[in-house]
């Protein structure tokens, strides 16, 4: 799960979750400062259940899933999130309300993290429709 290294840095990759050191990436780094600091690679949701594609709205879930499942590896809670980038596969505002729907599910009516969307012709896989990266602070 968690693997040191030569400085302060905490790198965790919490089980359940994909390996992704064949990727070169981890899931989770923190670092000391005033508190620490937890910074969370992008999470996407599943692309396909049962064979058949998700939509955006379902991707969207499986994301912030993933987001609460590395914050919390880290030691923080959604509630700790300073921030948030949401990358959007062909994004129009159509979308906002579900992207509304579904961070009111999270951080009920606020406060809300500091966030920036932005649209993307493609992420990493084909299908994939959304991808959130978070930073958290988790002060002691």
């Amino acid at each position: 799960m968690s693997q040191p290294s030569s400085s302060k840095l905490v790198h965790i990759n919490p089980q359940g979750l994909h390996d992704p050191t064949p990727s070169c990436y981890t899931h989770v780094v923190t670092a000391p400062l005033a508190g620490r600091t937890i910074f969370a690679s992008g999470q996407c949701g599943d692309i396909h259940h049962n064979g058949q594609p998700l939509d955006f709205a379902a991707q969207l879930d499986g994301a912030l899933a993933g987001m609460k499942t590395v914050i919390q590896a880290g030691g923080g809670t959604v509630h700790d999130i300073v921030r948030i980038n949401l990358y959007i596969v062909n994004h129009t505002e159509a979308l906002l309300p579900i992207w509304s729907a579904a961070a009111k599910r999270i951080w009920g009516e606020g406060p809300y993290p500091a966030s920036t969307l932005v649209p993307v012709p493609r992420l990493a896989l084909d299908g994939l429709l959304v991808e959130i990266e978070a930073t958290a602070v988790v002060l002691e």
